[in-house]
């Protein structure tokens, strides 16, 4: 390494962490990242993990914030960087073994035709409910993901201002549960939608974040897949970051962040090289590795300390089983409807909803149950480049605990365990499409929890989005209220990561915030400007 003097240092390469570096060198300033992995992108990953060919999306699959990121319209990704995205029409299909089928479509006409097979009312309500969900995204819980959070009592006052606000905080302290069941009575239908309102993270009957299953409802009909896979968004930041003379580091790993007198000056190296950052040094990873770890915990104020300890990971994580198969699923619920083999996600093995709550509550007691249903797609059947001609890409991906009540987090190194739960899994998915079988399946790649934390070290126990959503680890308070910011008690010293304020997913909330903070806080001339939704949202609640 040539150069040790940057203006800012940015720790880890992931979706926020180049985001924040695109930004950043865009602006002219002299930006470093540096990256444990050998690729830069993070959790955006695609990878030939079984066979030649066979491109598979080993982390993030379903982007949903498309429409609204900041990155995608200011660095023109699309058009420049050849990052485009598919938008499958029927977005979610819930198969059953009697041969009844529930679709979720981007055409809502087509949507409450679905659901009025099996609840009339519930189709009705579906359609006042879907247009009332996007007021709500639009007017506020959207340009909100790329706002600065306001201190509770500013935000319940702000929120209180308006009639729209006032509804959004009624929907907070309601549980998903109790969202979904106030709006639908069908069964089936009240399973699908508390599956797609809770699969990111939201415990089902928790209290004071009901806003964030109002998002992923509306959601519903937003998942979008990158042709080529996941990595190309991640490539295209790193791209940008070099064509503005700023460079990205991989395999590199960093010892400290060097303090001096309560201001970060740099960062020390595994191999004892020093990096100077005149201006800044901003970590994507969790607060743990980065007040712990990086800074010490000799350098933090004793109550900061205590609250970057008692920071609480998920208890769930995910159990996932890639697969090259010789040939695309046809599910036995698409003999009357040929474009369900096309759906988006599949959400299989719940045929009651107390299959679902029981899954859940599994999760919670640290018992991975052997018939638990999951989420499934087939990414080459919308992007013929993820697979060899007739051949397909497919991936499994199942919510499952971290530590087992029998065995630990240490079971999960067992790979005959992983590859019997995997096969079983597969076992489940033949029961709805029945021409995919093991002899179909050429070869599989599995990443259980443990898997997650040991290929990402900022998800800790498997966490993907760097710690739990609950009230206390949310808005303003995530990941505390001195840091939900972007700025932490170290001057300069800035955070970006999942862990921060808005949270986790491909949002690029807290990257997109970190490049704010530090044009406001270093006095450069932003050649970026808010999007029309966002000036709106600040002229109302800012």
């Amino acid at each position: 390494m040539r150069d040790t003097n940057y203006d800012v240092v940015i720790i880890g390469a992931g979706p926020n962490g180049l985001a924040t570096g695109a930004y950043l060198s865009k602006a002219g300033l002299k930006v470093l990242i540096l990256e444990k992995r050998y690729e830069a992108g993070g959790g955006l990953a695609t990878e030939e993990v079984t066979y030649p060919g066979f491109l598979h999306n080993t982390h993030s699959k379903y982007h949903m914030m498309v429409d609204f990121a900041p990155p995608y319209r200011d660095f023109d990704l699309a058009e420049k960087y050849n990052c485009k995205y598919l938008q499958p029409e029927c977005q979610f299909a819930m198969p059953l073994l009697d041969g009844r089928v529930l679709c979720i479509y981007t055409d809502i006409d087509k949507t409450c035709e679905s659901i009025a097979q099996f609840s009339k009312s519930d189709a009705k309500n579906y359609r006042e409910f879907s247009k009332k969900l996007g007021d709500l995204m639009n007017g506020f819980l959207g340009p909100a993901t790329y706002a600065p959070p306001h201190a509770v009592l500013d935000q319940v006052t702000k929120l209180h201002s308006t009639p729209l606000g006032k509804e959004i905080m009624d929907y907070s302290e309601k549980s998903a549960r109790e969202i979904v069941f106030d709006v639908f009575e069908n069964e089936t239908v009240r399973t699908l939608m508390l599956y797609a309102s809770c699969h990111w993270g939201v415990e089902y009957n928790a209290i004071g974040i009901g806003y964030m299953a109002l998002i992923y409802l509306n959601r519903i009909t937003n998942y979008r897949l990158c042709i080529g896979g996941s990595h190309m968004i991640g490539q295209a930041l790193n791209k940008i970051i070099h064509e503005y003379n700023g460079a990205v580091i991989n395999n590199c790993r960093v010892k400290r962040i060097i303090v001096e007198n309560k201001k970060a000056k740099g960062v020390e190296l595994a191999d004892g090289t020093i990096i100077n950052a005149s201006k800044a040094v901003i970590s994507s990873v969790d607060t743990h590795q980065t007040f712990l770890k990086f800074v010490g915990k000799d350098e933090l104020e004793e109550d900061f300390g205590e609250k970057i300890e008692v920071w609480q990971w998920e208890k769930w994580s995910l159990f996932e089983t890639h697969m090259a198969l010789e040939e695309p699923p046809v599910f036995a619920v698409a003999n009357k409807d040929p474009s369900i083999n096309k759906a988006c996600v599949y959400v299989l093995g719940y045929e009651t909803l107390d299959d679902l709550i029981n899954h859940w509550d599994a999760i919670q007691n640290g018992v991975l149950m052997e018939n638990a249903g999951f989420n499934c797609s087939f990414p080459s059947v919308h992007d013929s480049k993820q697979a060899p001609k007739g051949r397909c890409t497919g991936l499994i991906s199942q919510m499952a605990p971290f530590d087992l009540k029998d065995g630990g987090s240490e079971k999960w190194y067992s790979h005959r365990f992983k590859k019997e739960h995997a096969d079983r899994c597969i076992d489940l998915l033949s029961r709805y499409a029945p021409n995919i079988n093991h002899d179909k399946v050429f070869q599989t790649y599995i990443i259980s929890p443990l898997d997650i934390e040991n290929r990402f070290s900022d998800m800790v126990k498997g966490s993907i989005k760097q710690g739990a959503y609950h009230p206390l680890q949310m808005g303003f308070m995530r990941p505390n209220e001195e840091c939900s910011h972007a700025r932490t008690p170290i001057k300069g010293l800035y955070l970006c990561g999942s862990c921060c304020y808005p949270g986790g997913l491909i949002t690029f909330g807290s990257g997109y915030l970190a490049a704010n903070a530090l044009a406001e806080d270093l006095g450069f001339e932003k050649w970026w400007s808010d999007p029309e939704y966002l000036t709106e949202y600040r002229k109302i609640y800012m």
